[in-house]
């Protein structure tokens, strides 16, 4: 399912992303959605600082590793997504951790 990559009750748009797991890696082939106010019209996308893919579109296919960030007008951009290309990777649930917690990880080679 659907799993925030930012934290909860903030008033910038939130990146969603498929698979739910943080850092995400590229050969995953996944998705981010941007939530927020506004239209899903006016999301803009940005690549490591720089706008990136076609502006009008909530959801984008991951196709490259950089850090990603999504833009709504009123409500400014989301927190930073890092979408990874490393050989060695360890995974987290995507969803907020607190202390104590039993979690599972993915060592992804």
């Amino acid at each position: 399912g659907w799993c925030p990559l930012s934290p909860a009750g903030a008033q910038s748009p939130q990146l969603l992303g498929e698979p739910p797991w943080t850092p995400a890696v590229l050969w995953d082939e996944g998705t981010l959605t941007c939530q927020g106010s506004g239209t899903s019209g006016d999301t803009t996308w940005y690549k490591d600082g720089k706008r990136w893919g076609q502006k009008g579109h909530h959801q984008l296919l991951v196709i490259r590793s950089g850090n990603y960030t999504c833009d709504r007008p009123g409500t400014g951009r989301s927190p930073t997504v890092r979408v990874s290309a490393d050989w060695l990777v360890l995974q987290a649930p995507a969803q907020a951790l607190l202390e104590g917690d039993t979690v599972t990880l993915r060592c992804r080679i």
